[in-house]
């Protein structure tokens, strides 16, 4: 299904990956995505398909957590990456935001905003990119002296994202921008996110649990359980699948809600790998 997303030109390709934790534990099973340059696109999944992991293998981070990728490759920008350091990705401009927000709570915003920026030199493009990261998030201008730590959750959640502005990122990573937030704040950090991909062309790579509002943003989107894909295709498609609207969107038969705990996950693992 992947055909329409090999037409265009990518910024990043994950092909067929399998990552080990711990020497023993095996999470990725051939996982392969392709994300378009200047596309946002989704990958969607319930706890433990291994999204996250996905997007470790692709930041360089698996080996703080003994995880080491085993099988596959994975290409950014037309060149094959090594598993090399995080540092080092950042700079080639592979930026993730990890779930959970991860700030440093003890620092202030700003002191948070320019640990984004470490690693470039031009201070005068520093400053103009802060100013962008204002334009998107008003109100991290009136907190620049407020420690991180006090700000609440979708202020934190501005924060995380402006930062990663900071490092002129090509492709962003968010993973679970969503999580612990009010809808309407949710609808607001996703409009913006969207507002991001049209006006800085960053390429973006999203795993989230609310597939409603993920979707919404995307151009096109994966769907894993168990360590691969089980489905993936544009937008249009994934919304028009019985599958997607019944585990996913929470439409029973009949466009009625239907909630998640009343379906049985052997019934959907059989009609996708049927």
């Amino acid at each position: 299904m992947q055909e329409r997303q090999a037409d265009q030109e990518a910024i990043l390709k994950v092909n067929n990956i399998e990552v080990v934790y711990n020497h023993v534990v095996l999470v990725l099973k051939g996982m392969s995505l392709v994300v378009p340059k200047g596309r946002i696109v989704s990958l969607l999944g319930s706890n433990g398909a291994g999204k996250s992991t996905t997007l470790k293998a692709i930041s360089g981070l698996l080996p703080l957590e003994d995880g080491e990728m085993t099988d596959g490759w994975i290409e950014f920008n037309g060149e094959k990456l090594a598993q090399d350091l995080p540092h080092v990705l950042v700079r080639k401009g592979i930026f993730q935001v990890m779930e959970g927000r991860r700030i440093f709570e003890d620092l202030t915003v700003e002191e948070n905003l320019t640990c984004g920026a470490y690693t470039r030199r031009d201070r005068s493009g520093v400053k103009a990119d802060l100013d962008k990261c204002f334009a998107y998030f008003p109100v991290l201008k009136n907190r620049l002296g407020r420690l991180a730590g006090y700000l609440s959750g979708g202020e934190q959640q501005m924060l995380a994202i402006s930062r990663a502005l900071l490092a002129r990122p090509k492709l962003m990573m968010l993973d679970e921008p969503s999580l612990g937030l009010a809808p309407l704040l949710v609808e607001e950090i996703f409009a913006i996110i969207q507002e991001i991909n049209q006006k800085e062309g960053t390429s973006i790579l999203l795993v989230e649990q609310n597939a409603q509002v993920a979707l919404g943003v995307s151009s096109y989107g994966y769907i894993m359980e168990n360590g691969r894909v089980v489905l993936d295709g544009p937008v249009e498609r994934l919304l028009a699948d019985q599958d997607v609207q019944e585990f996913y969107l929470g439409l029973g038969q009949g466009g009625g809600r239907k909630s998640y705990r009343e379906v049985k996950h052997y019934k959907r693992r059989k009609r996708w790998l049927s």
